[in-house]
């Protein structure tokens, strides 16, 4: 009822079993679950959703102590909040979830015509003539057509996990720390939870390359070159 105030079309499930139809069935902009739903719960619900789509997660949670916390980002969840959560602060989290998906159009839409391929030479000249076109060893990051490749082959980044890419490709060699990635990727204006980073970040290294984002102990993370 609150976020239909605010403008919101929403579904709602009383359970996870419930939730997981309901989310085949249709297109969904973004995708709220809680935590303890009966049946199947919200992580495994996340993990359920995780298998076949990349729709922002945010995750709800009554308790929000750090083995719970860990599980829902661990399992997919883009941010969680902790219940009881003011409806401003739920909105605020909403709609910068809603701008991060905006940087993944051309992952999310599977109808949209197939891109050339480019051969060998094309590639090579693409590479060292196109200002979009980030290549990091065998990693390549389209920043126009926000595209992420691994040895050819394409990688299905959540939008989160792609913004933060493309927050490490834009100052590739410099050390980000986690307050200034949560400033700049999860649009926190306050301090936030830095183990959204940390396990985004290890979500992220398990799809483009465990080496590829070095810690830098005591200061944050960054981009190999």
């Amino acid at each position: 009822m609150a976020l239909e105030r605010y403008g919101y079309r929403v579904m709602s499930a009383g359970d996870g079993l419930t939730g997981l139809e309901l989310f085949r069935e249709g297109r969904h902009d973004l995708l709220l679950l809680d935590v303890m739903l009966p049946g199947l719960d919200g992580i495994g619900l996340c993990r359920r959703i995780r298998e076949t789509s990349m729709d922002p997660v945010l995750m709800m949670s009554a308790r929000g102590d750090a083995l719970e916390v860990v599980s829902g980002l661990e399992a997919g969840a883009d941010d969680y909040v902790v219940k009881p959560v003011d409806t401003a602060v739920l909105v605020a989290r909403i709609r910068s979830l809603l701008r991060r998906a905006v940087y993944a159009p051309a992952q999310a839409d599977r109808t949209r015509p197939e891109r050339h391929r480019p051969d060998d030479r094309d590639r090579d000249h693409d590479r060292d003539h196109d200002p979009a076109l980030l290549v990091f060893g065998d990693l390549t990051i389209d920043t126009a057509g926000l595209e992420v490749s691994l040895a050819g082959r394409p990688v299905a980044l959540a939008p989160t996990e792609l913004r933060l890419l493309l927050e490490f490709a834009a100052h590739p060699g410099t050390v980000l720390d986690r307050q200034t990635l949560l400033r700049n990727v999860w649009d926190y204006g306050w301090d936030g939870d830095s183990r959204v980073v940390d396990l985004c970040v290890q979500r992220l290294r398990k799809k483009i390359g465990a080496d590829r984002i070095e810690t830098v102990r005591g200061f944050g993370y960054k981009l190999r070159r």
